[in-house]
C-alpha cells in the first residue's frame, strides 16, 4: 500500500535527499539535477542520482545489486556520471519500458519481470517496484552524503498520487525537500505553480524548499512582478530563472522528437552550410528505442541527423542508420507498409542497422511469435544483409568491449582500437551461407557486413570518437564532399549542466536546506 505521511523517513539519519520535482513533463528535471550532481561532486561531496520509477525506451545497462549487468534509464546512467560516481541500477530501480498496444516491460532492478498493461502494472507489479525502490535508495543514502533524486511527469497529479513512486512516494520514504521546476515555455507558468502547489498533498507542500522557472528566453526583468506575487502568496521563494539551453544530456524518451509525422533535426545549429553538410536519415519507426545513440553524431560538425516519417522520401540524404526498436516484427510491418522497404533498396549511400535495426536489415526473423504474439514463424527482413535473426526467451544485457578493424567494414576504414558499448536486445542473429565472401564480422564478430552495409548489437556506437569519426569520414566520402574541419571540441554535457546550474539558481539557500555549506 502507498505510505502515509509521516514526520520521519527511511533515511533521515543518513544522507540528505533533494527531489527536483516538476509541475509537468519536460521541464527540465533531469538537466537540473545533473547539474547539481556535477557541482557537488567538484564541492567533494559524494552525490549518487535517484529516480525510483522512470518510463522511457532509452535505456543504458549498469550493474545491478547482485553485480551482474542489468538495464536502467539514461538519464540515471547519465547523471551518475555528472556525479563521478560509477551508474548502477540503484539509481533507477524501476524501469517502465513502453511497447505495443499500450503496454510496458517491467524492469525491476535491471531485470526484466514481464510485459503488463497500466492498470495491471499497478494491480500485480506496483507493491514489488515500491519496495525495491525503498531498497535501492536505502543502499544509495547508506554510501553518499547526498542524493538528488528526480520526480516523473507532474508532482500534483491528483489521480495518481495514492500510487506515485516517483514523487509521492519518493518523497516521503526518502524524507525529501523538494525543488518545484515550471517550464515557462508552455505559457501559463505562474498559474501552474500556484496550482501545482495547492493541488500537492500537504505534507509534500511543507517539503517544497523552492521553485525555479526553466526555459526562459528574453529579459528577466519582465518576470519580477509575477515573482514577487508568487512568492507573496504562496511563501515558496523562486530560488532561480534558468535560461532556455541544451547542454547535450541524452534525451529521457522519444518525446523530444515532437509529433510521429514530423521531420525532426538534430544538428542544424553549428554553423556549417548545407551544401557542405550531410543527412543521416533514421526512420521514425513507431516504436523506435534508444535514439540517444545518434545524439553524438548529430554533435560533430556538418552533421545533420534527420528522424524522419516512414512515409518520407530518402530524396537528399547521404546515409540511412536504422534505430533500435522495442518491437522488430511490428515496426518491419509498418515499414512495408509505409513503402520505406522499396526506397532503401533503392538507396545507393551507406546503411547501419543498431541492434533492432540490425534484425530488420536481415534475410529473415524465425520464431517470431516469441517477440510478437501471433506472428508466423518466419517473417522476411529487408535483405541488405545474409543474416538470420531467431528469437528465444533470453535477453541479452550487458556492457561489452570489442576490437574494431577498419578493413573489416567499408564504413569503418581505417579504425582500429578497442570500442566499449553496451547490448540490450532479445534474439541471436547469424550469419547465412548466401553471400559468404562479400560479408565480414566486424566488431568482434557480433556484427555483419558488406562494403556499404553495417549492422550491429552495438549501442553507443557513435560514443566512441574514432568510431564515430571513421563513419562521418565514409559519410563524407560517399557523399563526394570535403568534411569541414572539426572545430572546438564541444564542452562536456555534465560541466555544460553544472554552469546552467551554478549561474542562474540560487544554490547556496538550496544547499543550505539539506544541510551543506555553500
Amino acid at each position: 500500500m502507498p505510505s502515509e505521511p509521516t514526520d520521519s523517513a527511511t533515511a533521515s539519519e543518513t544522507a540528505p535527499t533533494l527531489l527536483v520535482a516538476g509541475t509537468a513533463s519536460h521541464v527540465g528535471k533531469s538537466t537540473v539535477a545533473a547539474g547539481l550532481c556535477r557541482l557537488l561532486a567538484d564541492r567533494g561531496v559524494s552525490v549518487a542520482p535517484f529516480k525510483a520509477q522512470n518510463m522511457s525506451n532509452n535505456a543504458q545497462v549498469a550493474l545491478t545489486p547482485d553485480g551482474e549487468f542489468g538495464e536502467m534509464g539514461v538519464s540515471q546512467y547519465a547523471q551518475a556520471r555528472a556525479a563521478r560516481v560509477t551508474p548502477t541500477t540503484d539509481t533507477n530501480p524501476v524501469l517502465l519500458k513502453p511497447s505495443a498496444d499500450g503496454e510496458s516491460q517491467v524492469v525491476v532492478d535491471g531485470e526484466a519481470v514481464g510485459h503488463v498493461a497500466a492498470g495491471e502494472y499497478y494491480e500485480s507489479n506496483w507493491e514489488r517496484a515500491r519496495e525495491a525502490a525503498i531498497a535501492a535508495y536505502e543502499r544509495l543514502a547508506a554510501e553518499h552524503d547526498v542524493v538528488v533524486a528526480e520526480g516523473a511527469g507532474g508532482v500534483a497529479e491528483i489521480n495518481l498520487q495514492h500510487r506515485d513512486l516517483a514523487n509521492v512516494e519518493t518523497a516521503r520514504f526518502a524524507d525529501a525537500s523538494i525543488l518545484l521546476l515550471v517550464d515557462i515555455e508552455r505559457g501559463g507558468a505562474f498559474a501552474s505553480l500556484y496550482g501545482t502547489l495547492e493541488l500537492m498533498p500537504p505534507d509534500l507542500r511543507d517539503r517544497v524548499v523552492g521553485a525555479a522557472i526553466t526555459k526562459f528566453r528574453g529579459d528577466e526583468s519582465l518576470l519580477t512582478d509575477g515573482i514577487e506575487t508568487i512568492e507573496r502568496e504562496t511563501g515558496v521563494p523562486i530560488l532561480g530563472v534558468l535560461p532556455y539551453d541544451d547542454p547535450g544530456l541524452p534525451e529521457e524518451d522519444s518525446v523530444s522528437l515532437g509529433a510521429s509525422e514530423e521531420t525532426r533535426v538534430l544538428g542544424d545549429d553549428d554553423g556549417v552550410a548545407p551544401d557542405r553538410s550531410v543527412r543521416v536519415v533514421v526512420p521514425r519507426l513507431p516504436r523506435i528505442s534508444n535514439v540517444t545513440d545518434f545524439e553524438p553524431l548529430a554533435r560533430v560538425p556538418g552533421v545533420r541527423v534527420e528522424f524522419r516519417p516512414l512515409g518520407a522520401t530518402l530524396d537528399g540524404a547521404d546515409a540511412v542508420v536504422l534505430p533500435g526498436t522495442k518491437n522488430t516484427v511490428g515496426d518491419l510491418r509498418a515499414l512495408r507498409a509505409a513503402g520505406f522497404d522499396d526506397r532503401l533498396a533503392d538507396f545507393a549511400g551507406p546503411v547501419v542497422g543498431i541492434c533492432g535495426g540490425y534484425q530488420l536489415l536481415g534475410e529473415r526473423i524465425t520464431n517470431a511469435g516469441v517477440e510478437t504474439p501471433g506472428a508466423p514463424e518466419s517473417v522476411s527482413g529487408l535483405g541488405l544483409l545474409p543474416v538470420e535473426t531467431r528469437f528465444g526467451p533470453k535477453k541479452r544485457v550487458e556492457r561489452v568491449t570489442v576490437s574494431v578493424v577498419g578493413s573489416d567494414s567499408g564504413l569503418l576504414a581505417g579504425v582500429r582500437g578497442d570500442v566499449t558499448g553496451y547490448e540490450i536486445h532479445m534474439g541471436e542473429t547469424s550469419l547465412l551461407d548466401t553471400r559468404p565472401d562479400s560479408v565480414t564480422r566486424p566488431l568482434g564478430g557480433r556484427s555483419a557486413a558488406t562494403d556499404d552495409v553495417l549492422g550491429t548489437y552495438l549501442h553507443g556506437l557513435f560514443d566512441d570518437d574514432l568510431l564515430r569519426s571513421g563513419f562521418v569520414d565514409a559519410v563524407f566520402a560517399s557523399a563526394d564532399r570535403t568534411r569541414p574541419d572539426a572545430g572546438e571540441s564541444p564542452a562536456s554535457p555534465y560541466e555544460s549542466a553544472a554552469s546552467l546550474v551554478a549561474t542562474h539558481l540560487d544554490t547556496r539557500s538550496l544547499f543550505a536546506s539539506l544541510g551543506l555549506r555553500s
